[in-house]
Order: structure tokens, then sequence, then C-alpha cells
């Protein structure tokens, strides 16, 4: 015989919503980074291709994130939304293939125009975040 019991839902703390606003932060520290950067070693290729694999991570999650408001019919919140952050996905693209051609003149205009996007997140001095970047151009080329 088995006894049924009756369970609490399920709640999952690492929402989209969460995430793209722990990447975008994590971005914003990898484009200060990149401004410090130099001459194009392997920590300025690591750092702007994390930036590349943040933007396209936040750019897929969108969908995710529109979901519940296109359920309750609100549509014009929902595309305002994806209106909103259809930038992620094309400058990730835009830097991939900068990355791939070694147009390094590229990666620094597109990592510009990312800081304006991002220019009102604030990061706290004493940050958590690590270096995510470490290997990320090896993950890149890897896809």
């Amino acid at each position: 015989m088995i006894l049924e019991q009756s369970l609490s839902r399920i709640i999952n703390p690492d929402s989209v919503g969460k995430d793209r606003a722990r990447l975008s932060k994590a971005i914003v520290l990898a484009v200060r980074e990149l401004a410090k950067q130099t001459e194009v070693g392997q920590e300025a290729k690591d750092l702007a291709a994390f930036i590349s694999l943040a933007l396209k991570t936040i750019s897929e999650g969108i969908d995710s994130s529109v979901a519940a408001w296109e359920k309750r019919d609100y549509w014009v919140k929902a595309d305002r939304f994806r209106m909103e952050w259809m930038w992620a996905g094309q400058y990730a693209d835009k830097l991939k293939v900068a990355i791939f051609t070694n147009d390094w003149g590229s990666v620094a205009m597109l990592s510009a125009q990312i800081a304006q996007k991002f220019g009102k997140i604030v990061i706290a001095q004493n940050h958590r975040l690590g270096k995510p970047w470490v290997g990320a151009h090896r993950q890149l080329v890897g896809k």
C-alpha cells in the first residue's frame, strides 16, 4: 500500500531573471576589465568570449521570461520586454564574428556599446563575482 502525502510546490530559486541580473553584472565587470587590456592576450580573448556567451545566454532566456505574461494575455508588456532585450542576441553574434576574425577594433567598439546598454548597473567594490570569464574563449571555440 502506498501512502499519499501532499507535497508543497517546488520553488526554483535560480530563475531566468536572476540569471539575467547576475550575468549583466558579470558582463559589466568583464567590459571594464577588457577596457584595461593593453594587448590581445589570452585574458582579452577570454573576456570578449565571455561577453558574447553571456549575451547569448541572456538572449535565449527572454522567451521563458515573458511566458508568464503571455499566459495572462499581457502581450504589450511581453513585446516591450522582447524589444528591450533584442539587442543582446545581435551583439552576441557580432562579437562572436569579431572574435573569430580577430577584428579587435570591432570588439572594442561593440564592448563600448554594450557598456552603454548596461550603464545603470552598479557593482559593489567587494563583489563576489570572481572571474567568470576564465576559459570562456576555449568554450566559445568549442561550440
